[in-house]
């Protein structure tokens, strides 16, 4: 994907995540595992991607690491077969696709990040945004630590280099529990895989398993989607506080071995976007079915704020994809059951192919843009009532945009419906936001405000209290739901406001 193709994705105006993370273990093709596992993570980054393997050099007597990363799609980074069956060898990977939110696009940002210390070699993945960057930044810097990247991850790097304690499992810890925030990741040494969630688990990563000749691989990725392309069994999910380790013991036993990063486990903060929008419909996170959570969410709108027609017409439902197609069939299952006759219908048909586009003199960009991405069916939307099932409205461009390409296909009436309260905080732990004043729900005084500035007939945004009914609930487990509320469940570094605002 070229620049211009990103910032059309960028413009469409929707909340990014920041990345999709991989490792790989005891796989005679580990590369290729990577490969495919990140093919299907592509929706969590789409800036670059990267992947990293460590081999036994036969000629040297020792481990050595190959990489290859760059900017673009995974398809684009590695489209060369040669790269994965010459380049990347070794039984061990890490992987990586890169949506930055701190630290800017550049080429030495693109993980992962691979360092030769005094422990030996380390290789890093990220999933996340750490709080307390500047400050840890600052304090290793007036050490002489000296930074290559912009990237809030290099941080892990230089605090396990640092560290005093012996083995590469005892540095990693102290180094997490030195950091603040949020992260998911994979860490590959000479000899093992290691994965961890923060303690309080805002990003999600999970554990699967394949048999082959030479006994059971594992696989880490941030969804279990990943599993599926490669035939892996799922495992587990990796617990909000928790450090995994897995080596060659576990190859033999089945036995993982796990640590605590904070003696005293917290409540799990979950990040609820990632069942909003974020993650695959076809995923598990967090040992539960997005798809589920998906219907739920339209089917308590449907509860909350159902649309009828004074005439009795059937009114017609979709969702905006691809993200609101799930969602939309809840809402057309209970409006149609519980109130009147409703159809689940495809009335916008969206674009994966967008490439690069010229915009002709005199058009809109921003209307333009999202003609290039969706096109209304005019024949399931002409002469009837509609409702457009979406999952947020951030700056409200593109959803007034799109309300008016809707509205040139000719339909009765046009209401809206979003699956998630109004965004009216900036994230501070891995997706990218804009600023509290370019967001369109501090603008208007209610919903009601916003539809009319958007171009609708009706607009509801689902409340929180629905909300948090619509996803899974279990002892010790909390949802992160600051983006709405501004209850930040960790303390923000002073400097993390800029780095947000900047990335």
């Amino acid at each position: 994907m070229s620049q211009i193709d990103q910032k059309i994705d960028r413009e469409i105006d929707k909340p990014k995540s920041n990345c999709g993370v991989v490792g790989v273990f005891n796989h005679p093709h580990a590369s290729i595992m990577a490969y495919y596992a990140l093919h299907s993570l592509q929706h969590r980054g789409q800036e670059a991607a990267g992947i990293t393997t460590f081999y036994y050099d036969e000629e040297r007597k020792k481990k050595r690491f190959a990489y290859t990363k760059g900017e673009g799609l995974v398809l684009d980074v590695f489209s060369d077969p040669k790269i994965l069956t010459d380049v990347l060898k070794g039984d061990m990977a890490i992987a990586h696709n890169r949506y930055s939110t701190t630290g800017s696009s550049k080429r030495a940002n693109i993980q992962p990040f691979t360092i030769t210390y005094h422990g030996g070699i380390l290789s890093l993945a990220h999933n996340g945004n750490l709080t307390n960057t500047m400050t840890l930044r600052k304090e290793l810097e007036a050490e002489g630590a000296i930074f290559q990247t912009t990237s809030d991850t290099e941080t892990f790097l230089h605090l396990i280099a640092r560290s005093k304690k012996k083995g590469a499992k005892e540095q990693v810890l102290e180094a997490l529990r030195t950091v603040r925030g949020a992260y998911s990741l994979v860490l590959m040494t000479e000899d093992c895989l290691i994965a961890a969630r923060d303690p309080h688990g805002f990003r999600p990563l999970s554990i699967g398993k394949i048999k082959t000749e030479q006994g059971d691989s594992y696989i880490v990725a941030s969804e279990t989607c990943a599993f599926d392309i490669l035939g892996a069994e799922y495992i587990r999910t990796i617990e909000h506080n928790e450090v995994v380790v897995i080596d060659r013991k576990t190859v033999e036993t089945g036995i993982m071995e796990s640590y605590k990063i904070l003696d005293q486990k917290p409540e799990a903060r979950h990040c609820i976007f990632e069942y909003i929008y974020f993650s695959r419909p076809d995923s598990k996170i967090f040992d539960h079915n997005v798809d589920k959570v998906r219907r739920k969410l339209g089917k308590n709108l449907a509860v909350e704020s159902p649309v009828m027609d004074p005439d009795g017409q059937k009114v017609i439902a979709f969702g905006v994809p691809d993200s609101g197609n799930t969602a939309a069939l809840g809402f057309a299952r209970v409006n149609g059951r519980d109130y009147y006759s409703t159809a689940f219908e495809i009335g916008l048909i969206r674009s994966h192919y967008v490439g690069r586009t010229f915009i002709a003199p005199g058009q809109d960009n921003r209307e333009f843009k999202v003609k290039v991405k969706f096109n209304p069916v005019k024949g399931v939307i002409e002469h009837r009532p509609i409702v457009v099932i979406d999952d947020s409205i951030v700056r409200g461009t593109t959803s007034k945009s799109l309300m008016k390409l809707i509205r040139e296909a000719g339909p009765k009436t046009l209401h809206m419906r979003i699956t998630s309260p109004p965004i009216k905080y900036p994230c501070y732990y891995g997706m990218d936001f804009p600023s509290r004043e370019e967001l369109i729900a501090n603008d208007f005084d209610n919903e009601e405000e916003i539809g009319k500035a958007i171009g609708v007939d009706s607009l509801h945004y689902l409340s929180m209290k629905k909300l948090l009914e619509s996803v899974p609930h279990e002892p010790g487990i909390g949802y992160c739901t600051a983006c709405f509320d501004g209850n930040y469940p960790i303390e923000i570094d002073e400097h993390a406001t800029k780095l947000a605002t900047e990335a």
